[in-house]
């Protein structure tokens, strides 16, 4: 059955009818499971929706190319951001002390394949499934927001600036004015992870809230992060999901999202456009595509769910 496609189309009585019909794209594919080199293949399925979101108060065009894991491209208004560089092809094993990592999938696109970018949004500098030494040539030369400790791991970068948690930087980035602001994170016991609010005044603002793009970076639901529905409307949260569970010395320990927390965040913040990234390729994920688009079923909130295809570039609003 790998290789296998199939298209299916969402009920129409759950859609506004103004949207194209959502269509979801299932390609049947292998998944590795587990810590170690050694495979576990399981079954699963890939969607992909091709209908088109709204925002009718967001006032700038977002375009997202996925590259992989939690790699891609944000084109804003002309302007490329990139997110936690990976690039390593597909089987490359990484020693992470508790663990071997190995990725299954290499990335869509290489790194010439990649526009000009103007400015790097790093969630953390010391996990090799969000930064690798690919990853790592990249950033030389190119301003860079990630952590404290990462702006200190990767000295002597000039451009490079550590944010603190819902600490607000501007930023100038091809010729564009934005605001920055890192926010909280709950990944690995012991180590720092940012997300990032991306605002610009071209967003444009919806009941007296500025308009923002939000990457959540590598994290478990924290109730902190509410308090971004306080400041901002977000217009579009892209998540890192996939629920990676660490095996640490006292037991395994869940360290990104899975599908019920990111419904319950994308609520509670009153996003408007979801996301997905970071749920494919790697074994120590345990929650891919197929199972959550079940979820987000189940959540009533598949008809907000942008899913991306790897390598295209998908205009998002």
């Amino acid at each position: 059955l790998e290789g296998s496609i199939f298209f299916v189309i969402s009920q129409a009585s759950s859609l506004d009818p103004e949207k194209k019909l959502p269509v979801f794209l299932y390609i049947v594919r292998h998944e590795r499971a587990g810590f170690s080199s050694s495979a576990i293949y399981v079954y699963s399925w890939h969607p992909f929706a091709v209908s088109i979101m709204t925002s009718p108060t967001f006032k700038s065009t977002l375009k997202i190319t996925h590259v992989g894991t939690a790699t891609a491209v944000l084109n804003i208004d002309g302007v490329n951001l990139l997110t936690d560089p990976f690039f390593s092809p597909a089987g490359t094993e990484f020693d992470v002390g508790i663990a071997t990592l190995k990725n299954a999938d290499g990335p869509a696109l290489g790194l010439a394949d990649l526009p000009p970018i103007d400015a790097v949004l790093l969630s953390h500098e010391d996990h090799p499934d969000n930064l690798d030494e690919l990853g790592r040539k990249l950033l030389d030369g190119r301003k860079v927001l990630t952590t404290v400790d990462g702006a200190k791991n990767l000295q002597p970068r000039p451009g490079v600036r550590g944010l603190r948690p819902w600490e607000t930087v501007p930023l100038v980035a091809g010729g564009k004015h934005f605001r920055i602001t890192g926010t909280p994170c709950q990944h690995l016991p012991g180590g720092e992870c940012t997300g990032f609010i991306i605002e610009s005044d071209s967003f444009g603002s919806n009941e007296g809230l500025p308009n923002v793009i939000y990457f959540s970076g590598d994290t478990v639901y924290i109730d902190e992060l509410t308090r971004i529905r306080e400041k901002y409307h977000v217009t579009v949260a892209l998540l890192n999901l996939g629920a990676a569970v660490a095996p640490l010395p006292n037991g395994p320990v869940q360290i990104t999202m899975d599908g019920k927390q990111a419904a319950r965040l994308f609520r509670e913040i009153k996003a408007d456009i979801l996301v997905p990234m970071h749920f494919e390729s790697w074994g120590h994920f345990t929650q891919f595509g197929k199972d959550l688009a079940r979820v987000f079923e189940a959540e009533d909130i598949q008809d907000k769910v942008c899913w991306l295809t790897p390598g295209e570039e998908k205009e998002v609003i």
